[in-house]
Parts: structure tokens; sequence; C-alpha cells
């Protein structure tokens, strides 16, 4: 734009000149993926053919004590011993972007720089997603082995204080149904009695196993809750990436996140089609233990690509620059029964299995009968999982 009225310089024509772009923050909900929750699996091998991928273990023992006799000649019953396998997947993403070489002429700006410069956000951000994703696929094989019929038989809903941490018809999860994750404040209930929903979760879940510390993804209307009563420690605590706000003494380390960690009235309306107990809870929140998930990085061909087409936009070129990466994301204790002739989507993380096909959770067949998750429950107890969903009002 020209001017010449410029008071005090009428005698000149000037260009009025837009200053120098500068980036606006990025405001996406706060990553989990730089929390404790996850870490690297040692015997995950990202370097396997196809795929896929796979580890063993070797289960408890169910040992069988002989009592010794010196008059009976009986041979004594010998304990045997039983291992299992689970399966990984891989998965590879890319970003990528094109500019028109002469397009520097009349901007200049090169927008490729700003693909580049901001590539690090963008991969933390999907490697976010795909944690947030995997948390709730183990809470969709979960509510399918407790509300629908997983296990082969009717569920027997969420964890208790006192059911069988072995017996799969009890979902790894807590559903408090109607009760909040903190109560609202009342004359007889004040201070941490305010919180005893997802407390009363905790030690549901892991019983007499319970662990020393974990982390507590909360929404900003919990997180205001809990400030409200006056529940968050002095002192924060500092791990891996992130410093950590915590209550009653560091036991929960808060991970505030507007992340979306619940599921749509149609999905929890499809989970209580099933045989077993129904959903009373229409939000969620997870509580998660360190290395929970393990996330291994893949080694990816040319990372960084750039290809330039000389012709284009007839002779001025395009220059196109292309970013990949991949991991492999597995939640502790469950084993891959997606498909395996492909890399999985978020979205794929959280389907079900029905007849041997993944299939959205929308989609099952209503009644749920022998539908289980893309994650498959593996190990011997629920006491060893590390993902718990919490359902709430």
């Amino acid at each position: 734009m020209l001017q010449n009225d410029i008071a005090g310089a009428t005698e000149f024509v000037l260009q009025a000149v837009l200053g120098a772009y500068s980036d606006e923050a990025y405001t996406n909900a706060r990553k989990i993926s730089g929390s404790g929750i996850v870490s690297s699996n040692p015997e995950v091998d990202s370097d396997t053919e196809t795929f896929m991928g796979q580890m063993r273990w070797y289960q408890p023992l169910n040992p069988t004590i002989n009592v010794a006799s010196l008059t009976d000649p009986t041979d004594g019953t010998p304990t045997n011993i039983s291992s299992d396998y689970l399966r990984y997947i891989k998965t590879v993403r890319t970003h990528g972007s094109e500019k028109v070489n002469l397009q520097k002429v009349v901007s200049q700006e090169d927008k490729l720089k700003k693909i580049a410069r901001d590539f690090a956000e963008t991969q933390a951000q999907d490697e976010h997603n795909s944690i947030l994703s995997v948390c709730k696929g183990t809470a969709v094989s979960e509510v399918l082995n407790g509300a629908g019929a997983g296990s082969g038989a009717a569920g027997l809903g969420g964890q208790t204080f006192d059911n069988d941490p072995t017996d799969k018809r009890y979902g790894f999860y807590v559903d408090l149904g109607a009760n909040g994750l903190i109560k609202p404040a009342t004359a007889s209930n004040q201070g941490a009695q305010r919180a005893d929903g997802f407390l009363d979760a905790f030690g549901m879940a892991w019983k007499d196993y319970e662990p020393e510390f974990a982390y507590l993804f909360t929404s900003p209307r919990v997180m205001a809750s809990l400030r409200q009563a006056n529940l968050v420690d002095q002192d924060r605590v500092t791990d891996g990436e992130m410093d950590f706000e915590t209550i009653f003494q560091g036991k929960f380390r808060i991970v505030p996140t507007r992340a979306n960690q619940g599921f749509s009235t149609a999905q929890l309306t499809k989970f209580n089609t099933g045989a077993g107990i129904d959903i009373v809870g229409d939000m969620t929140s997870f509580i998660v233990l360190p290395g929970a998930v393990s996330m291994n990085g893949l080694s990816v061909d040319l990372p960084v690509e750039i290809d330039r087409k000389a012709a284009a936009y007839k002779g001025g070129g395009t220059t196109s620059i292309w970013y990949r990466w991949g991991n492999i994301y597995h939640p502790a204790g469950y084993n891959w029964k997606g498909n395996e002739e492909a890399f999985p989507s978020d979205a794929e993380f959280m389907y079900g299995v029905e007849g041997g096909t993944p299939t959205a959770v929308t989609a099952l067949t209503n009644g749920l009968a022998d539908v289980t998750g893309t994650w498959e429950r593996k190990t011997h107890s629920a006491l060893t999982l590390g993902i718990l969903p919490v359902f709430h009002s």
C-alpha cells in the first residue's frame, strides 16, 4: 500500500511496510508423551521383519506342594511351568509440505522454513495423540470384558476391593457411577473426603499391590476442584520433561489436559448392549503407572527428504519437504489383535475385534458376544497392568 499523505512528508510516496511474521504459540492440549508414563521397553525389538514383533515370558508358578511320607511310596506330583507371548505392532507417520519456488519473489517468505522449524511440535503432538489412543484402546478392551462378554462369558463389571484379579470377566476399570472424582463440598464433606472417589478407585484396582505413586490425568474441571478442596501440594515434582503438581504428598502426580479422555454417547450405548454390567459414569479419567506405555522408535529410511520439480509452474519449479518417523507403542501386559498387515492409525488403536475383524466400536454387533478389543489382556493378573480408566460423572 502506497501513501503520500503522511504529515510532514507529503512530498514523498512512501510504502507502508508490514513487520516480519511472528509465530502464534501452540495451545494444543497438554501432552502426556513427555511424562513418566512412557518408557522404552528393552524387550521390544524394533528391527523385526513384517509389521509385527513378539515378546515372551514365563508365567508365575502354580506350585503343587507335596507332603512327604515315610510310608506311602507314591510319586510326588511335579510342578509344571508355563510361558506366554504377546505381539506388538509398528506404525510410521509422515508430514510434509510443498512450495512454489517463485512465490518467495513476491512474498519474501519461505513457508517450508515454518514447517521445518515446527517439526518437533508436530511429532510430539502425534506421539501424544497415539499414547492417549493406546490408553483409550485398553479401556475399550477392559470394558468389553466387564460390560460385554469379551472373555466368552457375561462380564462382571469393573474392579472392586474383593474381586479376583485373575478373573478376566472383571474389566480393569472402576465405575464410580453418578459420583464424581471430586465430590462437592458440604458441611460433612471437606478436604480429602472430597477425593474419596479416585482414592477408592486406586485401592480397588491394585488392592494390596498399591504402587508408590501414579499419574492422574485430570480435566481443567477436576483440576479446579482439587484446588478448591485445597488438596494440591505446595511442592512440585520434576519428572522427565515436565514439572508436576501433586496431591497427597506426591501420591498422585497430576497431568492436567483438556484432551478428550472419554467416550462418546454412542460408544457408551454400544458398550451397554453387552451381556455384562452396564457402565454408568459418562466421563472418563485415567490413573496410569510409570512406564505403563512403552514407546520405542523405529529406524526410518530417509527421515527427511527434499524433492524438487523444475518444470512445474511453467518452469518456476516446486520444492517439497517430507518428514518421516515411526514408533512402536505398546501398553504393558497387552497383546495386539488388530490388523497385522498395515501400520495402524490412532483410531485403530481403539477398535474392537469381532469375528477376527477389527471394527470401530459403534459398528460392533449389539450384544458384544465374544468381542474383544484390539489390545487383549495377556498377563495372568490384572494387578500387573498400569492403565486404569475411571468412569465418573
